[in-house]
Parts: structure tokens; sequence; C-alpha cells
């Protein structure tokens, strides 16, 4: 199987094996096993250290052996890079290449095994030395193995990112080659001293002087703004960049080049950035580890078990579909969308083992993520793991034996999506209707503060689900603001655009969605819409004057709210007495009439300059909207987003329901049954959800198509009529053609 024939069909894999490998007979008969199951695809995960023991002393004989076997079994070979896990000659080559944790001490750990985390952190690429034989090795790498076509795409960075403060206790990287890119950086962004000075509000009197900020507690100083967006959107950027360009000069090919994150950061921008860093950007999933965030509710206390159907419901929509409609959303327009690495067996770490997988759950899992748009999918792995970390674990397979009912109906799956690959392999999921807009700076500005970095993403993620529940399909979007590349024609595609609390928020990215509501678009902001700017420096009325402009309001009060019931999720303590306003609703007026809003952490309200109420708080007004050009600009004077996770009980739900029909926005339902589409000429897929514990049954009109067939589940065309039935928590795929 070649690139060409590669881009004919859905790729479904698994990752065959991680250094220590298994004996290669072994992993020979794993591979037939696949290829017997219909899989079309491999992943081989190279290690540096293994491969350049010695300086300029290369051994690749162990893949040429698996990827010439590969071709003979027509499968394709998915090959990723491991350059975190860095020879030790690289260390003692360059001993200045260590990163260097906030503390100012050189981190002395170096990987000698792929686990834990693929070697991570890893050397300092910004040492030039350290870059250069990095980039040296990829070359080689290359050019030995691009003779085989069957290497399909090649893979940079297996889950992006250091993860330094989880490994080793702190964060990266602090040393004299990375400050000294960072300084580089702010003059391209500031221009010179004096734009930077007018920027922070500081007085340096040179460049030497300009240091991050290190201290432990996070004091939303500009500098702790400037220097996370750096390390996140500019510093990874430079290694992705530069791993690329090595591969497209050596790769006579030209075949595809992408690299895969652990998974989103929602609420951030980063993924945008790592997408164009290369062909565009993958993501693991692993939705059996874990599915709940501790505000959310479902989540049991400790020592209690887990309620199977909320657990289950949390690992589709929080772990699947969030997932991969945001990393869809990132990456360029009709580029793939990778499930990098899959869930295929039982999370094992050391000795605490999860739960099997069943047949169900691959199924669920696999549809789901294909309902937000995959175009391809690769397990990890296909045999159990054989290093003790991660004992017995993840795998298809088990650690003896040739089947497993996971592993035939990931095959059984893989084989109904491969009969029409011209839906499922191709980046095929129309735009939505709704999209979140998403905001690096405010994310960025959001993370710095010492209490209240959770609450961004966490609105992002509420919203998600509110959305996803309705039946509201939901795109991600990225702001436009200072240093980021977004085309505004992206914003116009939307009937409506989420605003999740934009408490820091530049001017230019105010005029952007200024422009989009005169357009005729609905913007829809939580509270607080540019208290701060971008460089955490708070504007007077609390508000920002083109936000305030655009919504019509000025602001009269803000109040932090209790949690109902006496809860205390996100609260922290009261200092005194009269910090916080009882929990409460927020009722809807006017257009709102009728619904009402919990009230959640923040009550803002408003005094209307040019704009109508749509929300009160008793006698204040807590929520506006006004029409401006040929769109409408509304105001929630709390962060509604939470309702769609935590104290729920339908009221947010409902009340979001009639504010998006306001707006023009029809949910895509078939009766109780959620609907993801993927469209490709004259045909059409429809992913049907069932959400409830209950079997759904449910008949769809579609006279409008000549054909329409079950691919996935129970049922069958009567007339115009098409009957189908879904048992809880399940999905199944209709094709229908024009």
């Amino acid at each position: 199987m070649n690139k060409e024939q590669f881009t004919r069909v859905f790729p479904l894999g698994a990752h065959l094996c991680r250094e220590p490998m298994p004996p290669m007979a072994e992993l020979k008969r794993d591979m037939e096993n696949l290829r017997g199951h219909g899989f079309n695809l491999i992943k081989l995960q190279e290690h540096w250290a293994f491969d350049e023991p010695v300086e300029g002393h290369y051994d690749l004989g162990r893949y040429e052996e698996l990827i010439a076997y590969a071709a003979r079994l027509d499968m394709g070979v998915y090959l990723g890079l491991t350059c975190e896990q860095a020879p030790n000659w690289l260390w003692r080559k360059h001993p200045d290449c260590r990163m260097v944790g906030r503390n100012g001490l050189p981190i002395a750990y170096q990987a000698q095994a792929t686990l834990p985390s693929d070697g991570k952190p890893g050397p300092c690429y910004d040492h030039p030395g350290a870059m250069a034989d990095q980039l040296r090795f990829i070359g080689q790498l290359v050019r030995t193995l691009s003779r085989y076509e069957n290497i399909v795409i090649w893979n940079t960075w297996q889950e992006i990112g250091y993860w330094a403060e989880g490994l080793v206790g702190q964060p990266v990287c602090y040393c004299a080659h990375t400050i000294a890119h960072w300084r580089r950086w702010l003059q391209s962004r500031y221009g010179d001293l004096d734009g930077l000075n007018r920027a922070w509000n500081t007085r340096y009197g040179m460049w030497e002087d300009v240091l991050p900020d290190r201290c432990e507690r996070r004091n939303a100083l500009p500098q702790d703004v400037d220097w996370r967006y750096f390390m996140d959107n500019v510093q990874i950027a430079q290694v992705l960049r530069a791993r690329a360009e090595a591969i497209r000069a050596a790769d006579p090919l030209h075949r595809p080049i992408f690299a895969h994150k652990g998974g989103p950061i929602i609420g951030s921008g980063q993924d945008w950035t790592y997408a164009r860093c290369q062909d565009f950007l993958g993501s693991s999933c692993y939705p059996a580890w874990g599915g709940f965030h501790a505000w959310d509710d479902g989540r049991p206390a400790a020592g209690q078990p887990h309620r199977r159907h909320d657990a289950l419901l949390a690992e589709m929509w929080s772990n699947v579909a969030l997932r991969f409609d945001y990393i869809r959303c990132c990456n360029p327009p009709d580029a793939p969308v990778w499930a990098a690495e899959f869930q295929g067996g039982p999370v094992s770490t050391a000795l605490h083992k999860g739960r099997v997988p069943n047949a169900a759950d691959i199924r669920r899992w696999m549809l789901t993520a294909v309902g937000s748009g995959i175009t391809a999918l690769s397990f990890w792995v296909a045999r159990a793991e054989i290093m003790a970390a991660e004992q017995n674990g993840f795998s298809l397979l088990d650690s003896v034996g040739d089947e497993t009912p996971r592993y035939a109906e990931a095959a059984r799956v893989g084989a109904a999506l491969n009969r029409y690959p011209q839906l499922f392999a191709a980046p095929t999921t129309p735009p939505a209707a709704v999209a979140i807009v998403v905001d690096e700076w405010n994310f960025q500005f959001c993370q710095t503060l010492s209490y209240g970095g959770e609450h961004l993403p966490y609105s992002v993620r509420g919203w998600y689900r509110l959305l996803w529940e309705l039946g509201v399909p939901v795109d991600f979007v990225l702001a436009l603001g200072p240093g980021q590349e977004a085309d505004a024609r992206a914003l116009r595609r939307y009937r409506a655009l989420i605003l999740p609390f934009p408490v820091a928020l530049a001017d230019e990215t105010a005029a952007a969605l200024a422009d989009y509501v005169a357009r005729g678009g609905n913007l829809i902001s939580e509270a607080c819409p540019g208290r701060v700017d971008e460089h955490g420096f708070c504007r007077r009325g609390e508000l920002s004057p083109a936000m305030g402009a655009l919504f019509g309001v000025a602001q009269e009060t803000l109040h932090m709210v209790r949690e109902p019931n006496g809860g205390a999720r996100w609260l922290p303590p009261e200092r005194t007495w009269g910090e916080y306003r009882d929990a409460t609703w927020l009722y809807g007026c006017g257009p709102l009439a009728g619904q009402r809003l919990r009230a959640n952490l923040y009550v803002e309200t408003f005094r209307c300059v040019a704009s109508e109420p749509c929300l009160t708080a008793g006698d204040d007004i807590a929520g506006t909207v006004r029409r401006a050009g040929e769109g409408r600009a509304w105001l929630l004077g709390t962060l509604a987003g939470h309702g769609g996770t935590a104290y729920r009980d339908g009221t947010t739900s409902a009340c979001v329901a009639a504010l998006l029909a306001e707006c023009g926005v029809a949910p895509e339902r078939v009766g109780a049954l959620l609907r993801r589409r993927r469209v490709a000429g004259r045909l059409e897929a429809w992913l049907l959800t069932n959400p409830t514990e209950a079997t759904v049954t449910e008949s769809v009109d579609v006279r409008a198509w000549r054909e329409a067939t079950v691919l996935l589940g129970e049922g069958a065309r009567a007339g115009d009529r098409l009957e189908i039935t879904v048992p809880p928590l399940d999905v199944c795929v209709v094709v229908v053609e024009r």
C-alpha cells in the first residue's frame, strides 16, 4: 500500500510495539493477524536513543525489516519519531542542553526507556548544538526509510509537550538559550524596548534585564502572560516546524507530516498554532481514562462507585466528541483528522487496572469519534503492553491469543466504514451553525490567575455539553487578536458565536466580533467581557469600552454568587460577611421571557444604554440584547456554561435552546436521537446517537433519498420511512444517497 492507495481508504491501524521490542516473530504474527482482520495500517514508534546509541552509528534494521514485511502484506506504515528520548551521548556532548526549571536548576532527568512519557521533557532544542544533532538524525532516518513506499505518513512528536511540572516538578525552560529566544520574540512583538515598557507598564533599561517572573504564586503579570504564550505557541512551535522541515528535505515522496497531542487544551488556541507547524494535528484518545471534572454532576464521592450511564455518557461526549470536534476545528480547512492513539484495551497504570472494554465500548467510542470528523484511527496497541508501568494494558489483543470481542468489533466497524471511504476517509464534516470562540490570550491570562484559571475551560466544556445534548452541532473558531492569524470570514460562517468568560479581551478581538455582529451574526457573551486587557491591566468601568459599545451597556455591579444548596465546588471560603450574593436564578424577559438561567460564579448587572433587558436578577438587569447593524449582541451576566455540567436541572438547557432559536439555530435531531452528518457529494452519513438510558426507535422520513442503508445498527426502510432502533448509549450509522 503506497501513499496514493492510502488516500482511498479509511486508515484503520494499530501501534505494533514500543521499545523494547518483543520478538520479531511475534510482531510479524500480529501484523498478519491485523491484516487478516482488515486492518490496513501499523504504527511503528522509533526512538532516537535506541536508533543512534553512538553518535554517527545508526541502527534502523529492525524498522526496515518490519516495514518491508508490512509491504508484503499490503499494509501502510505510520512512522512516529521520539526525539525527547535522546541518546546519552547527546547529554555528554552538550551538557548545557538540559532544560532548566523555574528554580534555576538544570533538570537532571534523562530518559533511559520509552516510559515514562516517551522521554519527556527531553533536551532543550533552543540549544543550537542539540537542535543540529536532532535534525541530522531525523534527516538520516528519513533518507534511510523513505525508499519504502508503504510508509504513508510521518509523525514528528508523540503527544506534544514537555509535561515537566508533573514529571520533574518544575515548569521549563528557563535556560539561557530559551530566554534569549523569548527576548527575540518580544522584540518582534513589541518592536523595541520602549514598546515593551509601554505595554507592560515597566521601565526596563536594557533587554538583558527582561526576565520571566519566577514566583511560584501566579500573579497575572504581563510577563507571566507573554511567557506562557511564548512557551506554548512559539518555543514548541519552532521545534515542530524544524522537525517537519527536516523530513520534507529528506523525503523524495513528500508524504504527509503531522504530530499529535495527548488531548486538546480546551479553551486554548495553542492547537491552532501546532496544526500549522506541519500538515495537520491529531490527538490521542483514551475514553475510559476518567470522564469527569471535579466540579461535574455525576462524579462520585471518594470511595463510591460510578453510576454506569453517567460514566459512559461522559466518556462519549467529553472524552471523545469534544476532543475530536476541537481537533477537527483547529486544523486547516480540508485537513485530515487523525485519532493517532486510540484506546484498545484496559487502561493500566502499574497495579491499577481499568475495565476491559467490550465490543459495545469500542463501537461507541469509534463511531462517536467518526461523528466528530475523524478520518483515520490507530489503536494503542495491537498486543498487550510489556512494560511494567503499563502492564498488559491498552491493547486490542490480550497478552496471549489472536482474538478478542473488542478486536473483532474494531475490525467490523472499520470494514463498514471502508465501504464508503469517500465519506469517512476524507474531511467531510459540514460546518456547524454555532461556534464557540477560542481566544488564546484570554486563556493564557486566566492561567496566570492564582484563583480562577479553571473557569474558562470549564465554561467552554459546559457550553459544548449543552449543545451536544440539544443536538446542535458545534465548531470552535479562533478569535482574531494580537499575534493570532485567522480569517475574518471564518467567523461569518456562523449564525451564532458563543464567547465564554472573556475576562481578558484585546481591542483587535473586540473589533472582529463587532464586525461579525454588524454583518448579521449573533454574538452570545458571558459575563465580564474585557474586564482587563490582554496584558492583564484592569479597564476603568470594569468593561472593555469596545464591548460596552457593542452590547450597549455600562456595568452597574459585579458580585460573586453562592453555589446552590450550600455547595462548594468552585468557590473559595468567604473572607467575611457579605462577600457573596445568595444563590440565585436570572429570569428571562423580552425575547427570553419565560426562561431562567442559573447564576454561576458571578452575577454582573448592567445599565442599558442602547440595549434592552433579556435577563433580570431581582430588580437588576443581568442580561441584555442589542441590535447592531444586521445582527444582535447578547450579554449574559453570568457563566452560563457551568450549568451544562454542574447543578444541572434542565432549565439552563431550555434557556440556551430558546436563545439559539432566537438566533435562527435549530437542533439536528431525529426524535430522541442526536444526529451528526458526514457529507460527500450525493452521499450523506448520519451518525445517530442515543444518549438516553432506554432503547429508542424512531421513524425517519427518507422520501428525498434514492437509497437509505443502515450501515451499522438496526433498521429497515419501509416506503418513505426508515425505522431505526438504537440501544442506550449506542450509535447507528445510516448512509443515504440523493
